[in-house]
């Protein structure tokens, strides 16, 4: 079992940034690939972007290449999306969840976590 705890969203005007974190424990280790999704209400939740853990490479959605990031503590078991560049799209409540598979499918995501809102107010 992997536990995942979401932290970090709130309330953002348009163009402003916003760090989320992921903290994660258990069995971690039988899951390489961490990714973020969100779903905004009345949509299906969609891929944002993905890190594979053992190599500290990330791959993102084309609506947020450029202006988000993924990164990693791997000794806090962290991760975090750093949000810049806001808009008003991107709101929605954001997830965090685990794979070994490499997929931008959330249906093949193992773990996930309570999830973030995150709102952008123009």
């Amino acid at each position: 079992q992997v536990q995942l705890v979401e932290s970090g969203g709130g309330l953002v005007q348009v163009g402003g940034s916003l760090r989320l974190s992921c903290a994660a424990s258990g069995r971690t280790l039988t899951q390489n690939y961490r990714g973020w999704f969100r779903q905004a209400p009345g949509k299906e939740r969609e891929f944002v972007g993905r890190i594979m853990w053992s190599t500290d490479m990330a791959n993102y959605a084309n609506s947020v290449k450029d202006r988000f990031t993924i990164s990693r503590d791997n000794a806090l078991n962290t991760m975090y999306l750093q949000m810049n560049s806001l808009k008003p799209e991107d709101t929605a409540v954001y997830y965090c969840a685990t794979t070994n598979t490499v997929t931008t499918s959330p249906q093949l995501y193992d773990y996930w976590g309570q999830g973030t809102q995150v709102t952008v107010s123009s």
